[in-house]
Parts: C-alpha cells; sequence; structure tokens
C-alpha cells in the first residue's frame, strides 16, 4: 500500500509539475511542439527533404521555402522537420540506455554495498575521468557512422551519473520502516530492490533523464557535424549545420535555423528537468 501510494504520488506530482509550474510549462510546451513537428513531418513538409533541384540552388527564404534551401537545392524547412525525427530519436533512445543501466548498477552498488559498491563506483569514477565526448569520439572512430550506433555509444557512456543517483537513492531508503517491514516479512532482494526501493527513488531518476537528453541531443548535433554521426542524405540538424559552414558568408539560414532549433531543444529540455525538480523535490521549496 505504501509502495503504490508513493508511486501514485510521483505520477500526479509530476502531472501537476507540468500543468503548474512556469518552467516545466514552458519546457513541456517547447518540447511537445517540437515533438508534434517531428512526428508529423511527412505531412508537413512541403518538399522531399533529399529532393534536388539545381534551379533551386542556395535560395534565401521566402514564401516557396520558408527556411531557404541548400547548396543542392534541397528544402531547409523539411530537412529541419525530418531532422529533428533523428535529434530527438537519439536523445531519448540513448538517454534510455543510459538510464537503465544507470539504474542497475546504482541498485546493485546501494543495496548490496561492499566490496560490490567499492568495484561498481571505481568503475564510475573511471568512466567520468574520461572526457565523454573525446570518448565516444574514439569509440565511434572504429566503428560505422549510423544512428543506431550513435545511440548505443552514447548510451553506454552517459550512465556514470544515474548510477550514482540511484545508489544515494538507495542507501538513504535501507534504513527506513517499509524496507525493514518487508525484509522482516521475508522479502527477496529482488523484490526489496523493483517494488520497494527503486518506485522511491524515482524523483531523482526521472529529472536526470530528461536533462540527459538535451545533453544527448548535442552530443549527436555535435558528432554529426564533424561528419562522424547521421551520413547524408539523411537530414539532421547537425549536418544541416556542416553545410551551413561552407556557405555561412552568403547563405546565413543554413547555420541560423538548425543553430536555433538545437538551441530551443536543449532549452525546453533543461525548462522541463528544472520545472520538474523544483516541483518535485521538497528540499528545493
Amino acid at each position: 500500500m505504501i509502495q503504490t501510494t508513493k508511486t501514485s504520488t510521483v505520477k500526479r506530482n509530476l502531472l501537476i509539475a507540468a500543468l503548474s509550474n512556469p518552467l516545466a510549462l514552458s519546457g513541456f510546451i517547447i518540447i511537445a511542439t517540437i515533438l508534434l513537428l517531428a512526428i508529423f513531418a511527412p505531412l508537413i513538409a512541403p518538399y522531399d527533404p533529399d529532393s534536388i533541384d539545381v534551379k533551386a540552388i542556395l535560395l534565401a527564404p521566402s514564401p516557396h521555402h520558408w527556411m531557404g534551401t541548400d547548396g543542392l537545392g534541397r528544402d531547409v524547412f523539411s530537412r529541419m522537420l525530418f531532422g529533428a525525427r533523428i535529434s530527438l530519436l537519439v536523445g531519448i533512445v540513448a538517454v534510455g540506455i543510459a538510464t537503465v543501466i544507470g539504474i542497475l548498477l546504482g541498485a546493485i552498488s546501494g543495496y548490496y554495498r561492499g566490496w560490490v559498491d567499492i568495484v561498481i563506483m571505481r568503475l564510475v569514477d573511471i568512466m567520468l575521468s574520461i572526457p565523454t565526448f573525446f570518448l565516444i569520439l574514439a569509440v565511434i572512430a572504429f566503428l560505422t557512422p549510423s544512428i543506431w550506433n550513435i545511440m548505443i555509444v552514447i548510451g553506454l557512456t552517459s550512465w556514470m551519473g544515474v548510477t550514482r543517483l540511484v545508489r544515494a537513492e538507495f542507501l538513504s531508503l535501507q534504513g527506513r520502516e517499509f524496507v525493514l517491514a518487508a525484509q522482516t516479512l521475508g522479502a527477496k532482494d529482488f523484490r526489496l530492490i523493483f517494488t520497494h526501493l527503486l518506485p522511491n527513488s524515482l524523483t531523482p531518476i526521472i529529472v536526470s533523464s530528461v536533462l540527459g537528453v538535451a545533453s544527448a541531443v548535442l552530443v549527436e548535433s555535435g558528432l554529426s557535424f564533424l561528419g562522424l554521426g547521421v551520413q547524408a542524405p539523411q537530414a539532421s540538424w547537425g549536418n544541416i549545420l556542416t553545410d551551413g559552414k561552407v556557405y555561412i558568408q552568403f547563405a546565413w539560414w543554413l547555420s541560423l535555423f538548425p543553430g536555433f532549433a538545437i538551441l530551443l531543444t536543449v532549452l525546453g529540455y533543461n525548462l522541463l528537468g528544472e520545472g520538474l525538480r523544483d516541483a518535485l523535490d521538497p528540499r528545493s521549496k
């Protein structure tokens, strides 16, 4: 009963935070708008994002091409819509992978403690001592650049923060009455971890995951900008920026629009994460 009440309270507080907290509401509106545009991109896009038109090369924004065209005559607005799909998909899936790994390692570390905790925490320290972006670059250099490889590599190099959060929550909860009661009734380790301890640790995990999506979007954009991410002709905000670098002196729209989209997306996730933290963490009030 305690567990069910706690879980439902977190879900209810999440909804209340998204609707009433100004920061969370602003971030939610931004992310929801970008997500809807990405989902309905095939219906909204006025042109095929990969269609080349040699008669429309580097056209400035106009009623026919709202965000202009690129060096191959492709409509930038259409490519931006389909690029949103890539950026959001990479961010969400990569953070999902990192969150699952972080929860499992953090739960094991915080629950069993002892030498298990020491080994996992030293692994975390080693991973944190390596600059994440350079580690991703090193791994990607040995793999074929693709969206799936990017998602997996970002996820496998971004779990350390979640691990520490879950471990800290488990250490603080193990002495609580509901945990001791479950142990007295003979609850096994698996049940204690996933039925009693983990649901009561959801708040920091949710906030960390939301903020993590913003970081993953930036990493994907950076990799695509460097040519190690999503490959042409598939549209990505990062590789649209790469095209803009070549024509930056006279085709400003190729840098402005994808740069602004990345900025807006990261801002939206950060606002949502900070708003949820303010609403769900009683220590912030």
